[in-house]
């Protein structure tokens, strides 16, 4: 029984974390409040999680204050989506305190640790909600800061704190009404609670007696998607360095191929050693690969030797990217679809980052599409509220200015965007983008993933449901009967454009044909539709 953790300890702490995160990531994605295929607060908070590992086991060394940094920074440069950037608040201030610990980590340290982590994720939030993430956090802290004293071990102190956070999810709904109606605890909490958890986890052996799926229905949709922009960012890893060993010496055991793996994650990352004691094939991103070769040699012989220098690629890749004069204004859009893309395009947007309902683009997605932009300052149009936030952190990890324009829907992305003036200012540009969006009314169709009881609604899962932001507003089981009566509910006699940026579920001819239906209702309305082609919606609606 442990009264304090050392450095190896807690680096094992975080490795559990990491991989019970990613067991219940889609299980944590089910609890969105709404009932709608994006639920992806899990997700998020594992790939924020996921960057912040992966930066620290690329260090080199052991010491605590150069592991906590490059945590610190790896989920800085990973967060995604609200849940994310809260969670890498967090981390920020858990490692500020753990950092400047000595050789172990007592339960003082851990208690304030928790309590730094918390006052820098309010900090981070502009308007702080109760029954949130924030409140688990919370309550946490006031929970290790009075059981640090009478916990007689770690183990113990760490587990009044789970203990405590789960008896505060659990009234969660009781914060939140939209907790209540949709019958679910906080999603951002439970993925935390999960993270302390799996640490406690390393301690013991064994799992903390708490249910982690809270009675919904699991998100159908589990396809991971992934960004495809170039990565022009600096190379920290040199060389890309493979060998097989062949002729593996007589002495050389299975723990020998084990041990050289270890080997291999100290000196760099992209690790992979896979084989027997016939044949060990090696791929690894190193500064050192006279190393690899040198570890190669101690079991066997080396055959297939391939060196390449990453840098000197990059150098090329940046040379194209750095042809061409520097203007002063860019534009960044956030969009699924490669005809929202093409819309976005055909509007001089200068990049358009492949993400959003299902796939919130991270802090150093964003920083890194910037850097690839030619231009000084960059207008960001995240067009969905869970990018907002990962967005403006953006501004820490580039050397741009960033200028947040804060979209929460395409068709706002796409008016504000047309609303950009060349020779305007920096402010009266912002000043006339937002003014812009502020005029569009936008909406979305799309299928409940659980049965619930939602916005006055009684909803079955695969049902086509239609929102105006976040407010359900209609139900039905055909998409363009669904569709229809949503617009009828969003529709004012001051508006005259209609837009709709049809999905790729859906075909032209079926986009036409609601046209047409729409065309006979509202005779004084410009109506079109656009093939938008995003995933899981159906419609985008744009009404001006």
């Amino acid at each position: 029984m442990q009264k304090s953790i050392n450095v190896t300890t807690f680096r094992k702490m975080l490795l559990s974390a990491y991989s019970l995160l990613e067991d219940n990531r889609k299980s944590i994605d089910a609890l969105n409040v709404f009932p709608v295929p994006d639920g992806d607060t899990g997700t998020n908070m594992f790939l924020t999680f996921k960057s912040a590992m992966s930066e620290m086991n690329a260090c080199e060394s052991n010491v605590i204050e150069t592991l906590c940094i490059a945590f610190n920074r790896g989920a800085l440069k990973g967060a995604r989506g609200n849940s994310g950037v809260i969670l890498s608040q967090i981390i920020k201030g858990m490692m500020g305190v753990i950092m400047t610990c000595n050789e172990n980590i007592t339960p003082k340290d851990f208690a304030k640790a928790i309590q730094e982590g918390s006052d820098i994720a309010y900090k981070a939030v502009t308007k702080p909600k109760e029954g949130t993430i924030l409140t688990i956090i919370r309550s946490m802290a006031e929970e290790a800061k009075s059981s640090y004293r009478s916990a007689k071990t770690f183990e113990e102190f760490l587990g009044k704190i789970i203990v405590k956070a789960e008896e505060t999810l659990q009234r969660t709904p009781d914060m939140l009404p939209i907790l209540k109606k949709a019958g679910v605890v906080d999603a951002g909490g439970r993925g935390l609670i999960v993270i302390f958890s799996g640490m406690y986890k390393t301690l013991t052996g064994e799992m903390i007696n708490i249910e982690f799926v809270d009675s919904v229905s699991k998100d159908p949709t589990s396809e991971d998607n992934h960004f495809n922009f170039e990565d022009l960012a600096d190379i920290q890893f040199a060389y890309c360095t493979e060998i097989f060993i062949i002729n593996i010496k007589e002495k050389t055991t299975e723990a020998d191929i084990n041990t050289l793996r270890s080997r291999l994650m100290d000196i760099g990352d992209s690790v992979l050693c896979i084989g027997d004691l016939q044949l060990i094939k090696v791929h690894v991103h190193t500064n050192e690969p006279n190393k690899v070769l040198a570890y190669g040699l101690q079991l066997g012989e080396l055959s297939g030797v391939k060196i390449e220098n990453m840098l000197q690629q990059n150098r090329e890749l940046r040379q194209k990217n750095d042809d061409g004069d520097m203007k002063e204004y860019g534009i960044i859009a956030v969009a699924a679809g490669e005809g929202l893309a093409t819309v976005f395009k055909d509007i001089e947007v200068d990049y358009v980052i492949s993400g959003g309902q299902t796939m919130n683009p991270s802090a150093n997605d964003i920083a890194t599409a910037a850097d690839t932009v030619k231009a000084k300052n960059i207008y960001v149009l995240p067009n969905n509220k869970n990018i907002i936030l990962a967005a403006e952190q953006s501004n820490d990890i580039t050397n741009k200015n960033i200028i947040v324009v804060p979209t929460k829907s395409v068709p706002e992305g796409i008016s504000a965007a047309l609303a950009f003036d060349c020779d305007a200012s920096l402010q009266e540009n912002k000043d006339n983008m937002v003014s812009a969006y502020s005029n569009v009314k936008s909406g979305s169709v799309t299928y409940a993933v659980r049965t619930t009881h939602v916005d006055g609604f009684e909803l079955n899962m695969g049902e086509i449901i239609g929102l105006d932001n976040n407010t359900i507003l209609a139900k039905g089981n055909d998409i363009n009967d669904t569709t229809i009566d949503l617009i009828e509910k969003m529709y004012n006699e001051s508006m005259s454009n209609l837009t709709l940026f049809y999905g790729s579920e859906v075909s032209q001819e079926q986009a036409d044909c609601l046209q047409t239906e729409l065309e006979e209702k509202y005779k004084d309305c410009d109506i079109s539709v656009v093939y938008g082609g995003q995933p899981i919606y159906y419609y985008i609606v744009s009404l001006e």
